[in-house]
Formats: C-alpha cells, sequence, structure tokens
C-alpha cells in the first residue's frame, strides 16, 4: 500500500484462496477475496473491489462448436468465481451444463480434451478476441447483456466485527490514491507483464472498476442466487495462483 496509507496496514501478498482462508481463519482482518468465497465463508464486503460494467476482456470463454453443444469445459483452475460464472451463463442462456475439466491455461491443450475452454487473467489478455476463429464469448459483456446488472468478481471483505469505518475509510483512502496514480501503474504494469501500454490502459480504465454501488451490489446478490439454484450451492472447483491478490491486517 503506498501514499498517505503507507504502513497503517500489515499488508500481505497470496493467491485468491489463500487470501480468503488467511481471512476466514483470522491470520488477516481483511482481503480482497473472490465474491464466490466471499458466499461460501459467509463473509461481509465493503464497497471496493473488482467489477465489471460491461466486457471485462480477461474472462474468455472459446468453444470449437455452437455454445448449445457444449457438453465439456475445460477451465483455467485459478478462478472457482468465473467458473461458476461460466457455468450460470452457458446454462441460463444456452441451456447446457457441462462437465468441468480443471487443466493449466493452454487453449490448444484445453480445446484437445473438452469442448470449451475458460481462460481468464494474463492468458485471457494476451489473446486477441477478434483474432480468434472460433466462437467466443467475453464473460462479463455475456452477464450485462443478461442482467443489465454490473458483475462483482472479487471485493475487500472480512468477518463483520473487524470491517470498522476506519478500516474502510482507509481502504477507500488507499484505492482513491492508485486511481489518482493510473498513469504510472499503467506504464509499470505493462513493463512487467509484457502488454502494450494502450491494452493495460483499456482494461484499467474501461473494462474494470474499483469503486462498488449498489448496482453492483444487486449485481453479486443475483449471481450467487444463480449459482444456488444451479445445483443447491456453489460447486466446488479446484484453485490455482493465476494473480496474487491480497490480505491486510493491523
Amino acid at each position: 500500500m503506498n501514499g498517505p496509507q503507507r504502513g497503517l496496514l500489515d499488508l500481505t501478498f497470496a493467491v485468491p484462496s489463500i487470501c480468503a482462508d488467511r481471512v476466514t481463519q483470522g491470520d488477516a482482518d481483511v482481503g480482497l477475496v473472490p465474491a464466490i468465497e466471499m458466499a461460501r465463508n459467509g463473509l461481509e464486503w465493503i464497497p471496493i473491489g473488482i467489477a465489471c460494467r460491461g466486457p471485462v476482456r480477461s474472462i474468455l470463454l472459446i468453444s470449437d462448436r455452437p455454445f448449445e453443444e457444449i457438453r465439456t469445459l475445460a477451465v483455467d483452475s485459478g478462478s472457482r468465481t468465473s467458473v461458476q460464472l461460466a457455468r450460470v451463463i452457458l446454462a441460463r442462456k444456452y441451456g447446457v451444463s457441462p462437465t468441468i475439466v480443471t487443466m493449466d491455461p493452454d487453449l490448444l491443450g484445453m480445446l484437445d480434451v473438452a469442448d470449451a475452454a475458460l481462460i481468464i487473467g494474463d492468458s485471457a489478455l494476451a489473446l486477441d478476441p477478434a483474432e480468434i476463429d472460433m466462437p467466443c464469448l467475453d464473460l462479463g459483456e455475456e452477464w450485462v447483456e443478461m442482467t443489465g446488472l454490473p458483475f462483482v468478481f472479487a471485493a475487500w471483505s472480512g468477518r463483520k466485527e473487524n470491517l470498522t469505518p476506519e478500516l474502510t475509510e482507509l481502504l477507500k483512502a488507499s484505492c482513491l490514491y492508485g486511481l489518482g496514480q493510473l498513469d504510472t501503474i499503467i506504464k509499470e504494469e505493462a513493463d512487467r507483464r509484457g502488454f502494450s501500454e494502450d491494452l493495460v490502459h483499456q482494461y484499467l480504465t474501461r473494462n474494470i472498476c474499483f469503486l462498488l454501488g449498489d448496482e453492483e451490489a444487486a449485481g453479486l446478490a443475483l449471481y450467487l442466487e444463480y449459482v444456488r439454484e444451479l445445483d443447491g450451492a456453489p460447486a466446488a472447483v479446484t484453485e490455482t495462483p493465476v494473480h496474487d491478490q491480497t490480505t491486510g491486517s493491523r
């Protein structure tokens, strides 16, 4: 955490599943926790996180056949939230409930063993959807078109007793400071990840948003309702690292 808030939290980095574990086990007061893990662990959340209000660009479902014919789906196992989102969209919009196969995020390898592949994060950003000659869905765009609501991928979450007004305001101030430093962040992330500055700029300023409001809350509630309707509870999916997320303790 940089800016005026630097040093006010003991900040550590971990993969998403570990963030959730640290918060639920009491090792951290608050963490940037995937949406599906917030629900599974009964965590409260504050209106700062990662959401989209249209195409998200970093969550792609690519198929070698019409979506209505998908029977197996290979997933990049780094995101339980995105896997559940794929299940919801395929079930509600295309009438299919494919078997989920978890594997490394290699598009051709995934399509060798399944009808479709879910590619997320940097692996998705490295692809240009316009150049993919197979049916391709941006799941953020699909969700917004289907529901008229934003989609929340993760939010700063914790046990209710830990989410004090002081901590909430600290995290909001840190988020606003970061948004004021986007030019610097875009250049650093483009260099670090090997992407063009234009791609990173579009992703951080148009594809995702960080301040969550009433519409994001409604979108999150509807997503969790749809997941519960699929099989009574969120389906278990093995998770492996893709991007580090963060936890904090005071």
